[in-house]
């Protein structure tokens, strides 16, 4: 009478103890999950609280006169040698006549961005009708002006501590009362190429360099990924090479991808003669960094097929060929596209390669095809990263965001392509 109560008892705690700790394991759980989840709202908060401001710049209005005494003081109007940064100095000096001195002038001319003379030029290429009027024009501000603006700039700082003097503020708030300073959406960004100067610096160069590297390494990786994971996993004999082979792709996944740059460098550049910082040599060593992950993705995704849906092709008459292009390929597609998806991703964000094959070099000119120099964005976060101006952070922080963003929505049609196209069986 004694053993069952006293076995019941054991079983009780036995259950107790079980449940206690399955109750630890998922409040250990939830505290990493919540953590994680801080972790990366603190890390997106401060990156848009600091890359936000980016994606607008502070502009000047000005009434700026098309003089041709100003643009060719020789008498003759050539464009190659035309003063447009005069058109914006007198528009300058009009707007504040008081102005007298050579260092107060430079101080005042300090104001607007050397993109304004560009900007004239343009407007006069365009349309040569505007010598002799005047018009009032939207120019960028320099980056100091803009620092400011948004609030980057303490302005009750000791005037030898901060890059605005105190004429330079003074002169920024006349602007501001009379509705001549506004802060705009920063088309630059995306329409410019990388320059030394912050208001001008776009993304455009990388982004095109990133789009042509990207699609060499798609024609290149995924049908060789694919053909090469069909053999491995259709054809090929089971032998000690296929099992090399096998080990041998799963170690190139794990490499770390500078190997990959260092080969490109080797093969690609000094053997083949590739130019160096080309979208072209690019794309083929992100093509070595992408296919291992390609095959084992699409292996995968070929085991996963039933082999029901193999047997019945075969027990029908289709020959090996036919079930697995007619039978196989259909149904494991999905898990193919996904798997180059995802490597694609990981392509994008790669920057050590790129180092590796003078992809960090300084390119103002937005590249026009696979042979250009160009550099990609990965590499241009890098660069601005390092750079000592201040304006430079936020657009650091601006350009982060927009490869995140594209990182999700290539994660996001990965995840939507498979749901679209994955079959029941």
């Amino acid at each position: 009478m004694t053993r069952k109560p006293a076995t019941r008892e054991k079983l009780e705690a036995g259950l107790k103890r079980r449940r206690r700790k399955e109750l630890a394991f998922q409040l250990v759980g939830m505290l990493a999950t919540t953590v994680g989840i801080v972790f990366l709202g603190v890390f997106f908060a401060d990156l848009l609280g600091k890359g936000s401001s980016a994606f607008v710049q502070t502009f000047v209005k000005l009434d700026v006169e098309f003089t041709e005494d100003v643009l060719a003081p020789g008498g003759e109007l050539d464009l190659a040698y035309a003063d447009f940064d005069g058109l914006v100095r007198d528009a300058l000096r009009e707007e504040f006549p008081n102005v007298s001195g050579r260092s107060e002038r430079r101080d005042l001319y300090r104001l607007v961005s050397i993109a304004a003379g560009y900007q004239m030029r343009d407007m006069i290429i365009a349309d040569p009708g505007l010598l002799g009027s005047t018009e009032t024009i939207w120019v960028p501000a320099s980056s100091t002006v803009d620092m400011f603006v948004k609030g980057n700039i303490d302005p009750a700082l000791d005037e030898a501590l901060r890059p605005l003097s105190d004429a330079q503020l003074a002169w920024i708030s006349d602007l501001q009362s009379s509705g001549r300073l506004e802060t705009q959406f920063n088309s630059a960004l995306f329409n410019n190429g990388d320059s030394r100067e912050p208001e001008l610096a776009g993304i455009r160069g990388a982004l095109m360099g990133s789009f042509y590297m990207l699609i060499i390494t798609v024609m290149l990786a995924f049908p060789v990924g694919v053909a090469a994971a069909i053999y491995l996993e259709e054809f090929a004999p089971r032998s000690r090479w296929s099992d090399l082979i096998e080990v041998n792709i799963n170690n190139l996944a794990a490499v770390p991808s500078i190997v990959f740059g260092l080969l490109g460098l080797a093969v690609f550049i000094n053997w083949v003669g590739i130019p160096r910082s080309a979208p072209l040599v690019g794309g083929l060593v992100l093509s070595l960094l992408t296919l291992p992950v390609i095959i084992i993705a699409s292996r995968a995704a070929i085991k996963a097929v039933p082999p029901s849906i193999r047997e019945a092709a075969l027990g029908l008459g289709a020959s090996e060929m036919q079930v697995v292009f007619h039978h196989v390929m259909p149904l494991a597609l999905p898990g193919m596209l996904t798997g180059a998806i995802i490597g694609m991703s990981r392509a994008l964000g790669e920057s050590a390669p790129l180092l590796m094959i003078g992809m960090v070099a300084f390119i103002v000119d937005v590249p026009g095809g696979f042979s250009d120099p160009a550099t990609a964005l990965p590499v241009q976060i890098y660069l601005w990263a390092d750079s000592p101006e201040r304006a430079f952070a936020e657009r650091t922080s601006a350009a982060i965001i927009v490869l995140l963003a594209f990182l999700l929505l290539m994660n996001l049609a990965a995840v939507i392509l498979r749901k679209r196209m994955e079959r029941k069986w």
